[in-house]
C-alpha cells in the first residue's frame, strides 16, 4: 500500500520537485499547500501518512504550523524542508516534534532515505 503526502512549500518548483520524487520512490500525493494555514486544513482534511513541511513561508511559518499539527495529532509524521543556515530553526522544528528534516537543495535519494526513516520511526518500527 502506498503511502500519502502533503508537501507543503511556498515555492512552486520546490513542491514541484518534491512530488516528482516522491511519486518515484512510490508514493501518493494526498495534497500540496503553499502555506503554513492550508498546510493545516489539508492536513485535516486528508490525514496523510507523511507532511513534509517548509520552515519558512508566508501567513504562518512551517514551524507554526508543525507545532498546530502536533496538537492535534500528536502521532503525526512530519519532515521539515530547510535551506542552509537554518539550523536554529531546524531544532526548534526537532523539539517540537518534526521527526527529522532535509536540506535544500534536494537530492532524491536522501529525500527517499529521510522520508522511509521517518516513516519507520512514527510506527515503532
Amino acid at each position: 500500500m502506498s503511502r500519502s503526502v502533503l508537501i507543503s512549500d511556498d515555492a512552486a518548483f520546490m513542491r514541484e520537485m518534491l512530488r516528482d520524487i516522491l511519486t518515484e520512490g512510490g508514493f501518493d500525493i494526498a495534497a500540496e499547500a503553499i502555506d503554513g494555514n492550508e498546510a493545516i486544513e489539508l492536513f485535516q482534511e486528508h490525514s496523510p501518512d507523511l507532511v513534509m513541511l517548509d520552515i519558512v513561508m508566508p501567513r504562518k511559518s512551517g514551524l507554526e504550523a508543525l507545532r498546530e499539527i502536533m496538537a492535534m495529532s500528536p502521532s503525526a509524521c512530519v519532515v521539515m524542508c530547510s535551506a542552509l543556515g537554518q539550523e536554529t530553526l531546524v531544532m526548534d522544528a526537532l523539539e517540537a516534534g518534526a521527526r527529522d528534516f532535509i536540506v535544500k537543495p534536494f537530492k532524491p535519494d536522501k529525500v527517499l532515505e529521510v522520508v522511509g526513516k521517518a516513516l519507520e520511526k512514527s510506527q515503532g518500527g
